[in-house]
């Protein structure tokens, strides 16, 4: 046990170096292939107003799903104020963009909250319905866009429309699976415990009663968010709907600087049908931040978007906005609640209801 907190941050660094190491590596691969000064002097260019415009959309990207966690937490009783509730989305961006595959947001939200005195069942079951309704929102779009504007895939995407595929996919086959948890948990946790023999008997895992309880836990959980999402069918509507607009947030952040640079040949819906598509096919790729593969991803898809050498420094400013400059929020967050927390008090931050 004394060896545990030493296994954590040397974890933490190797993936903190990782993250690092891959932000290196794009910003190589992509400055040297263009002039510096046409990119300062498209930079330069662009209108403050838009420029305004499109933080705003980054930091109501982050804030909605800390509004949605504070309105979730209220129907269990007992909620942290609004503020509160922005600082744990912050801390999440933080921990899921140095992650692979944002696999360290949720858990890092769930310390803070516990820390703040909310019930484990509580903060559990909030974040589960949050994140079944993200990836559920994301997959509809994917879907839609499949169906509806296939042109647009098939145009710009070119090459890349099999990462899309795959990113579809993926989000799809998560989703089902949570789905299938929920309606039928009995049945998926036999179903885990029968992969389990199957994993012993190869010898690619050993016997772990731990992770049987793991197992009956998670299916516990998502059965109690399924009921949670019956009890409270307007509310979960309600949360769907503000998942939408956080999602649509991000994808107009990349119209608001391609007119902030004075273009104007592509609708809105074009550029911001593009930037999801982008979104949807790099979601689920195990990279923290999904770094170097959305850069390049966004380099081909936008190349006939931005045009007049404007095509790197909207890059630098769309991603530098909606995720850099988020996860230096995440960072400053994530310092103060682990730095000066003891100088706040010691009382818990949630109210009952």
């Amino acid at each position: 046990m004394k060896h545990q907190p030493t296994k954590k941050i040397i974890k933490q660094g190797c993936q903190l170096l990782l993250f690092l190491l891959l932000m290196a590596l794009t910003f190589y691969t992509i400055f040297h292939n263009n002039d510096i000064g046409e990119i300062f002097t498209a930079l330069k260019s662009l209108q403050p107003s838009y420029f305004f415009l499109a933080v705003l959309c980054a930091l109501f990207f982050v804030c909605t799903e800390g509004f949605m966690i504070w309105y979730l937490l209220r129907l269990t009783g007992k909620a942290p104020g609004l503020i509160r509730c922005f600082g744990y989305s912050f801390i999440g961006f933080f921990f899921s963009g140095i992650t692979p595959s944002a696999t360290g947001g949720q858990p890092a939200q769930l310390v803070s909250m516990k820390k703040d005195g909310i019930p484990l069942g509580d903060s559990t079951l909030t974040l589960m319905a949050v994140a079944l309704l993200y990836k559920l929102v994301l997959v509809l779009t994917g879907i839609g866009l499949l169906f509806f504007r296939r042109d647009i895939l098939y145009t710009y995407l070119g090459g890349y429309m099999a990462l899309y595929y795959l990113g579809l996919f993926l989000n799809s086959l998560l989703v089902v699976l949570l789905l299938l948890v929920m309606f039928h948990g009995q049945w998926m946790e036999r179903l885990l415990l029968s992969a389990e023999q199957i994993g012993i008997r190869l010898h690619l895992c050993r016997l772990s009663e731990k992770r049987r309880e793991v197992f009956h836990r998670t299916v516990a959980d998502y059965q109690s968010t399924l009921g949670f999402f019956l009890t409270h069918k307007s509310k979960i509507l309600f949360a769907a709907f503000c998942t939408f607009l956080q999602r649509c947030s991000l994808f107009l952040l990349t119209y608001l600087i391609y007119r902030g640079m004075g273009l104007s040949d592509f609708h809105a819906i074009t550029v911001m049908l593009l930037q999801a598509a982008i979104y949807i096919s790099v979601d689920m790729l195990p990279l923290p931040g999904s770094q170097g593969i959305s850069e390049l991803m966004y380099h081909t898809v936008f190349a006939p978007v931005f045009t007049g050498g404007t095509l790197a420094a909207s890059m630098y400013i769309t991603r530098g906005i909606s995720f850099y400059l988020l996860l230096l929020l995440g960072f400053l967050a994530v310092c103060k609640e682990y730095c000066f927390r003891r100088a706040s008090a010691d009382a818990p931050y949630f109210q009952s209801r």
